[in-house]
C-alpha cells in the first residue's frame, strides 16, 4: 500500500481507486472539506448523499459537482442540532432502501459561545456527537459487511475528557474549547464503542483528525478567541508558539477521512484515531497522537450508555 502522509491530498489517496457501486452519505457539504471529501469520492465511481443544515447554502457549494456528476449526488437537509431533524432525515435515508458502504460525519461546529441545540443539549456536544450519534445509530441497519463509519474528531480532544457527570455544563463553568475538546473526545470514544458493536459482521468505525484547516469552522472566532486557541494549542505541543505547525489545504484535510473510509485495510483501522494518513498513537502529550482517555474501552463503554440516555434512545 502506498505511503500517505500530512501533505497527502485527497485526490492523491484515492489515485487509480474505483468506488463504482459503493453509496455514501456524508454530512456537512455547505463548505470545506465536506465539499472536497464528497467530490473526490464523486470522481471515483461513488455515489454521495451530503447533508446540510442549510440546503440553500449547500446547493450553492456543491454546485459544480451537482453539474458534473449529476444523479450520483443528491442533497438532503440536516440540522445535527434537532434530533426531530436527525430522525426524519435518517428515516428518509432508510426508505430509499439501499445499501450504505460509507458513513461520514464531518459536519460540526467549534467554540461556540454558551448555547443549547433544541433539545436542551450543550450546543457542541449536541451538535458533534450526539447528533451524528443518532444518525449513525439509525443507519447502521443500511450497513453491509464491509461498510465503514468515519467520523471526524480532532486533535483538540486533548483539551478535555468528557465529564459524563455534567455532559452539558449544568454545574460547572462553561468553557467554549474545553466544550470542544470534550465533544471530540466523545466522538472518539463513541467510533470505539461503535466499531466493538459491529466489527463481527465486518462494519468498522475510525475516528480521523483531518488536521489544522482554515474553513468556516472558524467562524466564531474573534482574534482574541483565535489567541486563546494558539495558546492552547502550543500548550499542548509544549512549544513556544504556533508559527511551526503545518496548516493543511482543504484537499489535504479531506485526504485522511478519505484514506480511512476506502483505502486503509479494515483491521488496521477499526476501532482507531487516525490522523496524517496513519493510525496516531496513544500519549499523553504533545500535538499529535491520541490521549489514552479517548480509547479507553470502559469509558467508550460508559459515554454511550450516557449518549443513549441523553437522546432517549438505545441502540444495538
Amino acid at each position: 500500500m502506498a505511503e500517505f502522509g500530512i501533505e497527502s491530498t485527497a485526490e492523491e489517496v484515492l489515485a487509480g481507486r474505483d468506488l463504482t457501486g459503493t453509496r455514501a452519505l456524508v454530512t456537512g457539504v455547505s463548505a470545506g472539506i465536506g465539499v472536497e471529501t464528497a467530490r473526490a469520492l464523486l470522481a471515483h465511481g461513488a455515489q454521495v448523499i451530503g447533508t446540510a443544515r442549510d440546503p440553500e447554502k449547500a446547493a450553492k457549494a456543491t454546485a459544480e459537482i451537482r453539474q458534473k456528476f449529476g444523479g450520483c449526488f443528491t442533497l438532503m437537509e440536516l440540522d445535527l442540532a434537532s434530533l426531530a431533524s436527525v430522525r426524519a432525515c435518517a428515516e428518509a435515508v432508510r426508505a430509499q432502501g439501499k445499501p450504505l458502504h460509507l458513513i461520514i460525519t464531518n459536519a460540526g461546529v467549534m467554540a461556540t459561545p454558551f448555547e443549547h441545540t433544541r433539545d436542551g443539549f450543550e450546543l457542541q456536544l449536541g451538535t458533534n456527537h450526539l447528533g451524528h450519534f443518532v444518525l449513525a445509530n439509525r443507519l447502521v441497519g443500511l450497513m453491509p459487511a464491509g461498510a465503514r463509519l468515519v467520523s471526524l474528531s480532532s486533535a483538540a480532544h486533548h483539551y478535555s475528557d468528557i465529564d459524563l457527570s455534567d455532559p452539558n455544563y449544568e454545574r460547572r463553568p462553561y468553557d467554549r474549547f474545553m466544550a470542544y475538546g470534550a465533544s471530540k473526545t466523545a466522538i472518539t470514544l463513541a467510533a470505539l464503542e461503535f466499531d466493538r458493536r459491529h466489527k463481527e459482521r465486518g462494519v468498522r468505525a475510525i475516528a480521523v483528525h483531518p488536521g489544522a484547516i482554515m474553513t468556516e469552522l472558524m467562524r466564531h472566532m474573534t482574534p482574541e478567541i483565535f489567541k486563546q486557541l494558539t495558546d492552547l494549542a502550543a500548550a499542548d505541543a509544549g512549544a513556544a508558539d504556533v508559527s511551526g505547525f503545518k496548516i493543511k489545504t482543504i484537499p489535504q484535510g479531506a485526504a485522511t477521512s478519505i484514506w480511512a473510509a476506502a483505502v486503509a485495510p479494515a483491521d488496521e483501522v477499526g476501532g482507531k484515531y487516525c490522523e496524517d494518513c496513519h493510525v496516531g498513537r496513544v500519549t499523553q502529550r504533545g500535538s499529535e497522537g491520541v490521549r489514552p482517555y479517548a480509547v479507553d474501552p470502559e469509558h467508550a463503554k460508559a459515554l454511550w450508555a450516557k449518549s443513549e440516555e441523553l437522546v432517549g434512545e438505545r441502540f444495538i
